[in-house]
C-alpha cells in the first residue's frame, strides 16, 4: 500500500552510551555479491539478529535490507524504543544496513525504524529475517539463538527410504492450534511441548507416516491459518519458542514420523509491520497492482524477477530444512504464481514479454528453488498444491518441468467428493467420476488429498457431505477411504476425518475427541488404523503408485451394479492384490471377478467389517480361484460383496 506523503524530515541522531559499533560483521563481499544476484541460500546466517561476543563485548549485531532508506534505526525496549538512537550505517551498494549493539542479547524485543528516500514515508518493520516475534496481536521481533541438542540421527539416517517415491506416504494434515485444546484452561490450543508426545503417540498408533502442518511461520491474523506469513524464519510464538518446535519436530522424529511444512511464497500480508513497502518503495512486492495484490485474499505478491527476493525466498525454504530438520515443504498455491491472469479479469493483468499468460519469472524461480532444494537436500519430499492441468509439475527441470516430487490430485479430490454425496439410485449415471483420473493418473507423481480445504466455509465435513442415514454415511466414509488408499497415489487426511468429525473444521475449536467413544466413530478410527497399517506393509499398495506396471483394470464399466474391481501390483510378479468397491447400499453375492492368478485370495480388509461398525458381510477370509476365464482373465473369483464397501483381496498364489 501506498503510504500518505508527509514533508520529508531529516534526522540528526544522537547517539547514546550503548551506540551500535560498525568494526562487528557478519556480512563479506561474498555475501553482498550473492544476495544481489539472487543466488545466496543461506541469508537466515547473515541478516537479522544474531547475538554474539566481539571483542569481549556481547551484543547483537543487526542487518537489514532497504536499499532505498535514507536512515534505519534499531529500537527495543534496551532504548527505551528510542526511533533515533541507535542507527545502522549503510552497507553501500548492497542496500543492507547493518551494525552491533553492545549488551542487547536473547530474549530482546525490538524493530527497525526506516526513514525512506521517498514521500517522507517512515515505518516501523518487524525483523524480515528474525527467527522469533512477540505473540500476536503484537508484532515487534525478538532477539534468539537457534541453539538445540538434536536427538533424531537415526531418523535423519533412514530419512531418504521414508521419502523414497516408492515408500508409503499417508499423511496427515495438522492444524496445530485446533488439534486438541485445553478446556478446563479457557480452551487455549496445546503448546508445542504439551502436542509433541500426543500426537506422536496418537499418529504412530494411526500408521500414519508423516505429518504436515498448516503454516507454523508466523502471522498475525489467526484465522488465516499461517497462509498470510509475516514472520518467514520464525515458528510462531502461540504455542513456544523456537527450541519448543525443535522439540516436536524432534518427538515426531524419534517416533518414526516425518515432518513436511506446509510454505507460502505465493503471497504475504499487508500488515504495517510486515514486508509490505518496507522501505517506502515496493521492495519485496511488484509495484504495479495487476502484478503485485492478489485479488483472492487482498495480499501482496512477490516479485520473482528481483534477485534479493528470490534470495529471501530461496534462503528461507532452505533454512526450515537446514535448522528445524524438516523433511519436505508443500508448497501453496502454486497455481498463483504460474499465471497472470490468475483470479484476474480481462484487463486486470500484464501479459509476459511474449504477450502470454505465464509468469515466467515465478516459472524461472519455482524451478530453480526445487533444483537448490533437492541439490542441498537430495532426501526430502517437495510437494506442489496446484490445482490446474499445468504439465509437468512433479518431472525433472532438465526435461522442462517444475521439479517437484510430488503434486496434490485436485482432480481426484473434486470428482470423488462430487461422487459420494450422490444418492447411490443414481450414482450408476456419474460412474465416470470415479474412473476418469486413470485417464491422467501416472502424468505426475500424485497425492490424494482430502484435505482441510474440503472441510470448511460452510463445506460441511467429510463424514458430513456422505449420502443416507447414518449407518449409509458411516459405510460410505469407510468405503471412501478404502478406495483412496488402494488407488495409485500417496495419501492425506486431514485431522478428524480418520474418526468421522460431524461438524466441519473450525480453527477456534478442538476436534470432537469425544466422538471416539462411540462405537460408529470408534469403528471408523480403527479402519483407518487399519488401511494404514496394511498400505504400509505390503508393497503392492505403495511401491508402483506412479507406474502403470502397478496398476490394472479388472472391471471400469459395472456402473448398473456400482461395482468398480482393479488389480495393484508391487515389482514382483509375485505380489498382487485385488480391490473391489461396492459403491451400492446392495450386497451382491455371487458376483464373479476375472483375476489373473489361480490359487487361494486371501480377505485382508473389509470395510464392513463388524469391527468396523458394518454389517458383517464377507468372504469368510478368502476365496479360492477357479479355472473359469472372466474379464479377459484366465481364473476368476466368486465374491460376496457387502454393501458400500470395499474389500482387497491378496493372492497367495497356486497351492503347491
Amino acid at each position: 500500500m501506498m503510504a500518505k506523503k508527509r514533508p520529508a524530515r531529516t534526522v540528526n541522531a544522537t547517539v547514546r552510551a550503548g551506540a551500535p559499533r560498525y568494526d562487528v560483521t557478519l556480512l563479506t563481499e561474498d555475501d553482498f555479491y550473492l544476495f544481489n544476484e539472487g543466488t545466496h541460500r543461506r541469508l537466515y546466517a547473515k541478516l537479522g539478529a544474531h547475538p554474539l561476543t566481539a571483542g569481549g563485548q556481547e551484543g547483537t549485531c543487526f542487518a537489514v535490507w532497504a536499499p532505498d532508506a535514507e536512515q534505519v534505526f534499531v529500537m527495543g525496549d534496551f532504548n527505551h524504543w528510542n526511533t533515533a538512537s541507535h542507527p545502522l550505517r549503510s552497507r553501500g551498494e548492497s542496500g543492507i544496513w547493518e551494525g552491533f549493539v553492545p549488551a542487547v542479547g536473547q530474549g530482546a524485543p525490538y524493530k527497525y525504524h526506516v526513514l525512506s528516500r521517498y514521500h517522507g514515508y517512515r515505518g516501523e518493520k518487524a525483523d524480515p529475517f528474525a527467527f522469533y516475534a512477540e505473540i500476536p496481536p503484537k508484532t515487534a521481533s525478538i532477539v534468539w539463538n537457534l541453539e538445540y541438542a538434536w536427538g533424531d540421527r537415526e531418523w535423519m539416517a533412514e530419512r531418504r527410504s521414508h521419502n523414497a517415491l516408492t515408500a508409503p506416504i499417508a499423511i496427515y494434515e495438522v492444524h496445530l492450534g485446533s488439534w486438541m485444546r485445553v478446556p478446563e484452561e479457557q480452551n487455549r490450543p496445546l503448546t508445542y511441548r504439551e502436542l509433541a508426545p500426543k500426537l506422536a503417540e496418537y499418529v504412530q498408533r494411526m500408521g500414519f507416516t508423516h505429518v504436515e502442518f498448516l503454516p507454523l511461520m508466523e502471522h498475525p491474523f489467526y484465522g488465516s491459518w499461517g497462509y498470510q506469513t509475516t514472520g518467514y524464519f520464525a515458528p510462531t510464538s502461540r504455542y513456544g519458542t523456537p527450541q519448543d518446535f525443535m522439540y516436536l519436530v524432534d518427538t515426531l522424529h524419534q517416533h518414526g514420523i516425518g515432518v513436511i511444512l506446509d510454505w507460502v511464497p505465493s503471497h504475504f500480508p499487508t500488515d504495517a509491520h510486515g514486508l509490505g513497502y518496507f522501505d517506502g518503495t515496493h521492495l519485496y512486492e511488484h509495484g504495479d497492482p495487476r502484478q503485485g495484490l492478489h485479488p483472492d485474499w487482498d495480499t501482496f505478491v512477490f516479485n520473482y524477477g528481483r534477485n534479493e527476493v528470490r534470495s529471501f525466498l530461496m534462503s528461507n525454504a532452505l533454512f526450515w530444512l537446514d535448522a528445524y530438520h524438516a523433511d519436505g515443504l508443500r508448497v501453496d498455491a502454486v497455481a498463483s504464481m504460474l499465471y497472470l491472469d490468475y483470479s484476474r479479469k480481462e484487463g486486470e493483468w500484464v501479459p509476459n514479454r511474449y504477450g502470454g499468460r505465464e509468469n515466467l519469472e515465478a516459472i524461472a524461480f519455482l524451478r530453480r528453488f526445487t533444483e537448490d532444494v533437492y541439490q542441498n537436500h537430495p532426501d526430502v519430499l517437495m510437494v506442489a498444491e496446484e490445482s490446474t492441468a499445468w504439465p509437468m509439475v512433479s518431472r525433472p527441470t532438465y526435461v522442462g518441468g517444475l521439479g517437484f516430487g510430488l503434486k496434490w490430485d485436485m482432480g481426484w479430490m473434486h470428482d470423488t467428493l462430487l461422487y459420494m454425496p450422490k444418492d447411490p439410485v443414481y450414482r450408476k449415471h456419474h460412474h465416470n467420476l470415479l474412473t476418469f483420473r486413470m485417464l491422467y493418473a501416472f502424468t505426475e507423481n500424485f497425492v490424494l488429498p482430502l484435505s482441510h480445504d474440503e472441510v470448511v466455509h460452510g463445506k460441511g465435513s467429510l463424514l458430513a457431505k456422505m449420502s443416507g442415514d447414518d449407518w449409509q454415511k458411516f459405510a460410505n466414509l469407510r468405503l471412501l477411504y478404502g478406495y483412496m488408499y488402494a488407488q495409485p497415489g500417496k495419501k492425506l487426511l486431514f485431522m478428524g476425518g480418520e474418526f468421522g468429525q460431524w461438524r466441519e473444521w473450525h480453527h477456534d475449536e478442538s476436534l470432537e475427541w469425544h466422538l471416539v467413544q462411540f462405537s460408529p466413530h470408534a469403528g471408523l478410527q480403527r479402519w483407518v488404523a487399519d488401511l494404514n497399517r496394511l498400505y504400509r506393509r505390503e508393497p503392492a499398495l505403495h511401491e508402483c503408485d506412479f507406474d502403470w506396471a502397478g496398476f490394472q483394470w479388472i472391471d471400469a464399466s459395472d456402473s448398473d451394479q456400482g461395482v468398480l474391481s482393479f488389480i495393484r501390483k508391487g515389482r514382483s510378479t509375485d505380489d498382487l492384490f485385488l480391490v473391489v468397491g461396492n459403491f451400492t447400499p446392495v450386497p451382491r453375492p455371487n458376483y464373479r471377478v476375472g483375476v489373473p492368478r489361480g490359487g487361494f485370495w486371501k480377505e485382508m480388509l473389509n470395510s464392513d467389517a463388524k469391527e468396523y461398525g458394518g454389517s458383517g458381510w464377507g468372504n469368510l477370509g478368502g476365496v479360492e480361484s477357479a479355472p473359469i476365464a472372466f474379464h479377459g482373465r484366465p481364473y476368476s473369483l466368486t465374491l460376496t460383496l457387502p454393501p458400500l464397501a470395499a474389500v482387497l483381496l491378496k493372492s497367495e498364489g497356486p497351492k503347491p
